[in-house]
């Protein structure tokens, strides 16, 4: 386990707790390290807890929205061709029910 500027506080303040009633404000400034810590070894584990995280985290979010927009002009393509599908069937089915396949012939 890699070593947070905040463990140093962290013990400190456990130390302050140690045995005895804690006050609001130590136990607040123990919950609020502990948090930070927290949450710092947790990015740190993930990589990113360097400069370019922010500049990562962003190009996701960009790559996340196209593949979202791409997922969604491929439904609609596919919905469209459903559709043209579809009519062109009832299409040809009204055609076949009305004896019109008679003009296809030349009859």
């Amino acid at each position: 386990m890699t070593s947070v500027p905040g463990d140093k506080l962290l013990t400190q303040l456990m130390a302050q707790a140690d045995g005895r009633v804690v006050d609001i404000v130590t136990l607040r400034a123990l919950v609020e390290e502990a948090s930070e810590t927290g949450a710092q070894r947790a990015l740190a584990s993930l990589g990113l807890d360097d400069d370019r995280a922010r500049r990562d985290m962003d190009e996701l979010r960009e790559l996340l929205g196209a593949w979202r927009d791409a997922k969604r002009s491929a439904w609609q393509a596919v919905l469209s061709w459903i559709l043209r599908v579809a009519l062109a069937s009832v299409l040809i089915g009204m055609a076949v029910k009305l004896d019109l396949t008679g003009l296809i012939h030349g009859s």
